[in-house]
């Protein structure tokens, strides 16, 4: 009974901290602005099964892909028989579910299949970032967090796996003897092959490893449930949603403002007004999170920081500053930031909170300016995170807010609102360069 009452108060503190986390983070995507995005549901639905689910977008690089695979849908199937632990957890049972007959054997020796095909993947990802050291994982944005977060969530499974390799092991031997009251169910395919490791040891010290493996495999789930949200790793529930409200239009299209919209129907319509508007603080463009919509700030929480934007991006591979994939970490951080500063005032001063620092404290505008617009960081991005928005977005801030774009483009600027081209001809001259063209 008292493993019982532990077993329970265990589980129940570690859905209430994951419920606050994921509250929390949701309270910071709300802090952007509102779109209403209802368009299309079945072409939406269709994309998350291929992208999220089918993870189509990362059969780019077959061998990353594979091993992801391994990973993804094996560590998924293998916590199927975490519905087992938690029941005999909860009512203080041992392998509750053996009731079913011969196939639980065969059932657990398929899921310790798949638990070994996740261990080898862990371990080829390992050796990727460690060993091999792939480029796109050793970016100057690559700190030390990011890089032992990847590597805290690889060995964490490498440990939870050999945990319930152990376990079963230990059990299997403990059924066969006689003293104690283990259900038989016989050995386990991957278990019973480290079992010879176990058997000359005592009851006592088998039920101690047993127990200790049946404890350290549940509360590490748990744990690794709640570290999750502090990690890149919370992709693995993002990554549906985002891509459900991906962009459906043509990649790198630039939609119209709403404030801009406005000043135009002003200009044409002397009796036009919008109350709702009127209400609003005009800004153009973003040079904070909470100018960008709260679909941006659900890409930056989704990002995996894979670097396959960045590996792609062209003005990267030159050697420019911009990196796609330190745009939307940067932009995450911030909005932490922000939501930690909340976290610390009373509910009523959270609505008009401002400590002075904007995006452009974090994303510079060199890097901003380096941009293509060539749309390869959206394309090449395994959830369909789009960089390009919140580059656009920071760009429009410092052309119409501050008036801080290159000398090149100024030019250009002044061109069009004096020819009506970007070339630095009169409108009476832009037809000169065909005047000695032969038409057939």
């Amino acid at each position: 009974m008292v493993s019982q009452i532990i077993f329970v108060l265990v589980l129940f503190g570690a859905g209430i901290i994951f419920y606050r986390k994921v509250s929390t983070i949701t309270r910071n995507i709300k802090l952007g602005k509102d779109i209403s995005i209802k368009d299309n549901r079945l072409l939406r639905w269709k994309r998350m099964l291929f992208i999220a689910i089918g993870q189509q977008k990362m059969l780019q690089r077959p061998v990353a892909a594979l091993m992801h695979i391994f990973v993804y849908v094996g560590f998924i199937l293998v916590n199927i028989e975490m519905l087992e632990i938690l029941t005999d957890g909860i009512v203080g049972s041992h392998r509750k579910f053996s009731f079913i007959g011969w196939p639980y054997n065969y059932l657990i020796s398929f899921f310790e299949l798949v638990a070994f095909i996740v261990m080898a993947g862990c371990a080829v990802f390992l050796i990727r970032r460690n060993v091999i050291r792939v480029k796109r994982f050793w970016s100057k944005e690559m700190t030390l967090w990011p890089r032992s977060d990847a590597n805290t969530i690889l060995i964490t499974e490498l440990l939870l796996m050999s945990a319930l390799f152990i376990m079963n092991a230990t059990d299997s031997i403990l059924q066969t003897r006689p003293d104690n009251h283990y259900v038989q169910v016989g050995s386990f395919m991957i278990s019973g092959i480290i079992q010879p490791m176990f058997s000359g040891l005592s009851d006592g010290t088998l039920i101690f490893i047993e127990r200790f493996c049946w404890w350290f495999h549940i509360v590490g789930v748990l744990a690794f449930l709640n570290y999750i949200p502090y990690s890149k790793h919370f992709h693995v529930f993002l990554a549906f949603p985002n891509v459900y409200y991906l962009k459906l239009r043509p990649k790198g299209e630039m939609q119209n403002m709403p404030s801009v919209t406005r000043e135009v129907k002003l200009m044409l319509n002397e009796n036009y007004s919008d109350q709702e508007d009127e209400s609003e603080e005009m800004t153009f463009g973003a040079n904070r999170v909470k100018c960008l919509t709260w679909k941006n700030l659900m890409d930056a929480y989704t990002c995996t920081e894979c670097g396959r934007c960045t590996s792609s991006c062209p003005a990267n591979i030159t050697g420019k500053r911009l990196s796609p994939r330190k745009i939307m970490m940067d932009t995450r951080d911030r909005l932490e930031e922000i939501g930690r500063k909340l976290d610390k005032l009373p509910a009523g001063e959270r609505v008009s909170y401002d400590d002075g620092k904007t995006l452009f404290d974090y994303i510079s505008t060199e890097e901003l300016w380096a941009c293509t617009t060539c749309n390869a960081c959206t394309q090449e991005c395994p959830v369909n995170i789009d960089p390009l928005v919140i580059i656009l977005e920071m760009r429009r801030y410092l052309v119409m807010e501050e008036s801080k774009a290159p000398a090149s483009l100024n030019s250009v600027f002044s061109n069009v609102e004096n020819n009506g081209a970007p070339w630095q001809f009169s409108q009476e001259d832009r037809m000169l360069w065909a005047e000695e063209l032969y038409y057939g």
